[in-house]
């Protein structure tokens, strides 16, 4: 049920309640805190913000639009209110925000749960743009207002035909898929099932495919934007190769004639992503990444090219790992990214590829331009969710204010170091504010997923203040392959070497445990994807800690390369195991089933393509069939989650979750109560 936005955007609604949130004590209060996902400069000096809260029953996060205060003097004001929720927020040049939204048109013009295309107002209620079918994606927006949107069609149809035919197909419950090749998943959903269709909006709503019969892989993963004169789409398109490979090539589409055309194309060195126009559409700004091999992991370059000359540069982006591209203006492109387990804003000159630092000290994201040239993005830390932040020109940070504030935390948070073998492994520590000496505190070893990411900013997820709040210590180390290191951090320790990453977390908690608030007889190890591997890895080659948690963690590679979404990849960096059997006969944790003395929590998401539920499956058929003593008194335990993913994405999934890891924990590290009973229905 939707109700509408007018008395919403006519005055402002609190923000939270008083004093901002401590309780950590509490998984479910955490997980109800707001969640800021994006930040959006409008014209004006205006600035909206995307905000996410649990409904009534922890069943859903919807998102709505906030109105901030860019002098950040006064509260956010709540914009839009409904049941389904609004997202992906976008100025148009008329003032209005365009955004996307399933809620339904009051005329009936939209399609059941399928996201469409609206328009806010200064003042007064959201109106319909535009719907599909297919639902809507709203990927970018030209000067005369013109949008780039994705939809998605049943295969070999159309845009006119497609809602005939999936009211037929839903009416016959027909769910088969027709593959002819490799990819045929992505994380939680199935491929060949839908056509991928780029299309082009005006200002009044009508649609135009602009990629018809376009098949179901060129654009399942693509990232496209629009010129700023509305004449062409740039866009990733990937195609297959021998071997149940892909490669993705940088296409220009002629928007008048659908006509397409390859600006790069992709080989075996290296393939192209991301492309983003800069504001006078003379410059294409992209990723180009090297395949991976045995010998070394996928490489990012950020390229800038002149669409004119033909003249490219490559940015100066030094250790920083990217992930937001946004432009200032035509002669400058801002780049947010992972760096030194924090992150930065570089300023990259497109002339020249020369960069200088904008801001530092966290992990920034949703970068946005205002029109005096400031930037709106978010900022995180370990310790602080993502906020709303104001960058000045001058470098200069300032928060917002908007609800979900955190308060006080239940411990310290300190960045550690050490020296392994000539190279400083760093990453946080979190210590509870009553550890000391004299009741030194029990510790727990995160081991991040990835392999390339890092322990550098807030995770809903992964909230170590939960543990802290409980007691325990956390050491959130970045090892070998981390992000925001360079290219030498990335491939230290490929091709995905367990030994060389829990040498270094186990150098770096040796060197933590000597201090005495800290107490290394009472242990726990953690991880999930990349981690969880390393804890079925760690497992097997260690008795060091007193419990082991792994979630969505890789247990048999011959198996689990085979069957991930991801299978390409894998294959073409491990290959088969007759190829390169000492690699697998050290490094597949199945192995050594016969080595595990600890008792583990396995978890998993039965959803899961990246790791699939197989995993988890086999190995607590494992566990369970190999011991040997009476079965009431087996200590591992498995909790299955059926309709999750990759993540625990569902709050009252991820209260389960955290409240069954840290009662796991509690039993065999503090000697506890059974975590049976933590668990409730």
């Amino acid at each position: 049920m939707t109700t509408t936005d007018a008395d919403t955007a006519a005055s402002p609604v609190p923000t939270a309640p008083s004093g901002a949130f401590t309780d950590f004590s509490d998984p479910e209060a955490l997980l109800r805190l707001p969640r800021l996902t994006s930040v959006t400069a409008l014209p004006g000096g205006r600035a909206l913000a995307t905000i996410q809260e649990a409904d009534e029953h922890g069943a859903r996060t919807p998102s709505a639009l906030w109105e901030l205060d860019p002098a950040g003097s006064a509260p956010a004001r709540r914009l839009t209110r409904s049941e389904e929720g609004e997202s992906g927020p976008r100025p148009a040049p008329d003032g209005t925000v365009l955004f996307t939204s399933a809620r339904p048109d009051p005329a009936g013009r939209t399609f059941e749960d399928r996201a469409a295309i609206w328009r806010l107002p200064a003042s007064g209620e959201a109106e319909l743009v535009a719907a599909a079918p297919g639902g809507l994606e709203l990927l970018s927006v030209a000067r005369d207002g013109s949008m780039l949107a994705a939809t998605s069609v049943l295969p070999g149809g159309t845009l006119e035909d497609d809602a005939e035919q999936r009211t037929a197909r839903k009416d016959a419950k027909r769910t088969a898929i027709w593959h002819t090749g490799m990819p045929i998943r992505q994380w939680d959903h199935e491929i060949g099932d839908q056509e991928r269709h780029l299309v082009l909006v005006s200002p009044a709503g009508e649609l135009a495919d602009l990629t018809p019969g376009v098949g179901t892989v060129a654009l399942t993963s693509a990232s496209a934007g629009l010129s700023p004169d509305a004449r062409t789409v740039a866009t990733s398109w990937t195609r297959r190769v021998t071997g149940g490979e892909t490669r993705s090539d940088l296409v220009l589409l002629d928007v008048g004639s659908t006509e397409r055309t390859v600006l790069l194309a992709a080989d075996d060195e290296a393939q192209f992503s991301s492309p983003c126009y800069s504001p006078d559409g003379e410059r294409l700004a992209y990723i180009r990444s090297t395949l991976p091999s045995p010998a070394g992991t996928s490489l990012a370059r950020l390229e800038l090219r002149d669409l004119a000359t033909g003249e490219t540069v490559t940015a100066e982006l030094g250790d920083l790992t990217a992930t937001d591209l946004e432009w200032q203006d035509p002669g400058t492109l801002l780049v947010a990214g992972d760096l030194h387990s924090s992150g930065a804003v570089l300023a990259v000159d497109a002339a020249t590829g020369a960069s200088r630092t904008l801001a530092a000290d966290g992990v920034f994201s949703s970068l946005s331009v205002a029109e005096d040239g400031t930037v709106h993005a978010l900022r995180s830390d370990v310790g602080t969710p993502p906020r709303p932040v104001r960058i000045s020109p001058d470098g200069a940070v300032r928060e917002l204010p908007a609800p979900g504030a955190v308060g006080a935390l239940p411990g310290t948070l300190e960045r550690v170091s050490i020296d392994v073998d000539g190279i400083e492994v760093g990453g946080w520590l979190c210590v509870p504010a009553k550890a000391s000496a004299a009741e030194p505190a029990p510790v727990m070893l995160w081991v991040h997923g990835g392999p390339h990411g890092s322990y550098n900013a807030w995770s809903w997820r992964w909230c170590p203040w939960l543990a802290v709040e409980r007691g325990y210590a956390v050491l959130m180390p970045d090892p070998a392959m981390s992000t925001g290191y360079g290219d030498a951090g990335l491939n230290r320790g490929w091709p995905r070497r367990p030994d060389v990453v829990f040498h270094e977390c186990e150098t770096l908690l040796d060197a933590v445990l000597e201090r005495a608030e800290l107490d290394g007889s009472r242990t726990a190890m953690l991880g999930a994807s990349f981690g969880g591997f390393m804890a079925n890895w760690i497992a097997g080659h260690s008795d060091r800690f007193d419990a082991i948690v792994s979630h969505a963690g890789l247990w048999a590679l011959p198996q689990q390369h085979r069957t991930t979404d991801a299978a390409a990849w894998k294959m073409r960096v491990h290959g088969h195991e007759d190829e390169d059997p000492d690699w697998y006969r050290a490094f597949s944790p199945h192995h050594e089933i016969d080595a595990i003395t600890t008792p583990m929590l396995v978890t998993h998401g039965n959803r899961d393509h990246r790791v699939p539920i197989s995993e988890a499956l086999r190995l607590w058929w494992d566990l369970v069939s190999a011991w040997d003593g009476d079965p009431a008194d087996m200590p591992h335990r498995f909790l299955q989650l059926t309709s999750e993913n990759h993540w625990v994405l569902t709050p009252s999934n991820a209260v389960v979750w955290n409240r069954a890891v840290l009662a796991f924990c509690d039993q065999h590290v503090l000697g506890g109560p059974s975590a049976d009973a933590a668990i409730s229905w």
